[in-house]
């Protein structure tokens, strides 16, 4: 998956606005403790990023 497929899809889910917040501070488990952006800065690819903000956040499987 591409970031900016990523990015589309946190600001389909989330909204414009909250996609980037929720990306800067929520702490998601899956991604071992880390927020969205930590992860993808760490090098964690897109597309593992998004399955775990589909799990921590129930996200429909329409959106997935």
């Amino acid at each position: 998956m591409r970031l900016t497929d990523f990015w589309e899809r946190m600001r389909a889910h989330f909204g414009e606005t909250y996609a980037d917040s929720f990306a800067r501070d929520h702490v998601i488990a899956e991604l071992g403790g880390r927020t969205v952006t930590q992860a993808l800065d760490a090098g964690y690819d897109a597309k593992d990023v998004w399955r775990a903000v589909c799990v921590a956040m129930d996200v429909p499987a329409t959106l997935r």
